[in-house]
């Protein structure tokens, strides 16, 4: 079982860099990149909930289970 987060995915669809993503939620872009490629072992909700801010979508497009 895994989590796969779909940042990338969201951002691509948002026209969006990491760098403006990175700035509008207030972290840096290596956290941001640590997040992007699933190696991350939390995300506070207070970040979770930024990102869903920042491109305008709902954690379940941002977060998905495979088994």
């Amino acid at each position: 079982m895994s989590i796969v987060v779909n940042v990338d995915v969201m951002m691509a669809k948002r026209k969006m860099s990491s760098q403006e993503l990175a700035e509008k939620i207030g972290i840096t872009q290596a956290n941001l990149s640590i997040l992007k490629t699933g190696k991350a072992k939390a995300v506070r909700f207070s970040t979770l909930e930024a990102i869903c801010k920042a491109l305008d979508c709902q954690p379940g497009d941002i977060l998905e289970y495979k088994d």
